[in-house]
């Protein structure tokens, strides 16, 4: 007699309470695998994947793709056998008892079953031809036709290889994020066909940008859910020269939710509870370019300039440690830290994203170049954990990538400041008496004035902008 056990969406940390379906990866009355993923979900943190804790048949599934569930809410039911099929030691009542993403038993679990085949989809026909599909609206879930006895049976009999040819075939193809696999799903690209560049065959989102392009066709992304439809009104008469097919729409709303929506909630908290204030300076930056590059000419890993910056950083912050700090405001407390966690603004396909670079103090120019590196690639695949995207104490603001010279940004709650820098130009400066041509970069630092006055920020500003015109001022704090 099988059982069927209800699988919840689990408590997936750092204070989450809800995610969005982006897409299932069994069908109703497939054959999982004890810690198989079943779904992958995006929070405001990331994109993961969540593992169910049973093994046995998918008899439901809750929810469509683009909707979003809170914690708790039902994700799947699963039909399990009261004792495992033979051999098999991955189907049971018990479950690993791992609810939460990352975590998973010590065994390595079944060679998982294929899902249907990926193909593009768009619109109202995303969800079309799931086994037994309901609307999301009301709730209810998809069942299959079949018995759970049955289902039960399928799934000893498969455990065994005696469930026909799908227990057979080759298990997933080998991406490196689901970010890669989605983009190639939207294009109508067979990621089979692809031979991938990293390492053990994985493809990268370069291999598929570069399969698009060799086929004439750019990478189309399409938004994760279909926006909310306009709000009825009376539309404006259009000009008699206008064609129907040309009219552009009324307006267009987006869902302010996942990261997009994090978002919005910190830089509004963040512009209600903490008053700030923004000072500024340029600074000859000819040196540390110079410095960078005898660096990388000497040999060894290259070292980025936002390391070096991130060096200078740390360095101010042995200084002038007020800025290394929270505000607790029901306390009414200045909480100073101890540690550095570095954050770094990062733009990505998904919004933005601040990686913490943790103990950033501790860590040389190389350290710090291979980790930016790391997180941001992480950032860039939708893969960053929400431990990687938590805990900062201080804030790196590298804007000059876009192209401009200056900033104000909001601090990143519930930090205390956050140091701007605009991009690198040449530009006439007095240099030793005369005037030269060199390269120039305005740096700002937004603070927040409960925990320090002017006096501190400007030193700290001044200090940053001494090391940036002359590198070897950081000797004396290395």
């Amino acid at each position: 007699m099988a059982q069927v056990l209800e699988f919840k969406l689990p408590d997936l940390g750092e204070g989450l309470t809800e995610a969005e379906i982006v897409r299932w990866l069994v069908e109703v009355g497939d054959v999982v695998a004890i810690d198989q993923p079943v779904v992958e979900v995006e929070t405001a943190k990331a994109m993961v994947e969540v593992p169910c804790p049973y093994g046995g048949v998918v008899t439901a599934r809750f929810g469509e793709e683009g909707t979003e569930l809170p914690v708790g809410a039902p994700l799947i039911t699963v039909a399990v056998g009261e004792k495992p099929a033979a051999g098999t030691g991955d189907t049971g009542t018990g479950g690993s008892g791992n609810v939460l993403v990352g975590y998973g038993t010590s065994e390595a679990p079944a060679r998982r079953r294929r899902v249907r085949q990926e193909r593009p989809v768009s619109g109202a026909s995303a969800t079309a031809g799931q086994a037994g599909a309901a609307g999301a609206a009301n709730g209810r879930a998809e069942a299959t036709a079949a018995p759970v006895n049955a289902q039960a049976a399928g799934a000893a009999a498969a455990a065994n290889g005696q469930a026909g040819g799908l227990a057979t075939q080759d298990g997933p193809v080998p991406v490196i994020s689901p970010l890669v696999r989605r983009l190639a799903r939207q294009n109508g690209l067979d990621l089979r066909e692809l031979t991938g560049s990293g390492p053990d065959g994985l493809i990268l989102r370069a291999d598929v940008e570069y399969a698009l392009r060799a086929a004439g066709r750019g990478a189309t992304a399409a938004p994760a859910a279909e926006p909310h439809p306009p709000v009825p009104q009376t539309p404006s008469p259009a000009p008699a020269s206008a064609s129907p097919a040309t009219a552009a729409p009324a307006e267009i709303r987006t869902p302010l939710k996942g990261i997009r929506g994090a978002v919005a909630d910190k830089l509004a908290r963040s512009r209600r509870e903490i008053p700030d204030a923004t000072c500024w300076v340029d600074a000859d930056a000819t040196e540390l370019m110079r410095a960078r590059t005898a660096m990388n000419a000497a040999g060894g890993p290259k070292i980025s300039l936002l390391a070096l910056l991130a060096r200078i950083c740390t360095a101010a912050l042995a200084r002038f440690p007020e800025l290394n700090s929270t505000v607790d405001a029901e306390a009414r407390e200045v909480v100073r830290f101890g540690h550095v966690h570095l954050g770094f603004a990062a733009q990505t396909d998904r919004g933005l994203v601040v990686p913490v670079v943790r103990d950033a103090h501790a860590r040389d120019a190389e350290s710090l170049t291979a980790e930016f590196a790391r997180l941001t690639e992480a950032g860039r695949t939708g893969t960053l954990t929400p431990g990687e995207l938590t805990g900062g104490t201080f804030t790196l603001n590298n804007y000059g990538v876009f192209g401009v010279d200056g900033s104000t940004p909001i601090i990143n709650h519930p930090e205390a400041a956050m140091l701007g820098v605009g991009r690198i130009v040449p530009k006439p400066w007095v240099h030793e008496g005369e005037l030269a041509v060199r390269q120039v970069v305005q740096l700002s630092l937004t603070f927040d004035h409960r925990v320090c006055d002017g006096g501190v920020a400007g030193g700290f500003l001044r200090y940053v902008a001494d090391c940036v015109e002359q590198p070897a001022v950081l000797l004396r704090t290395l």
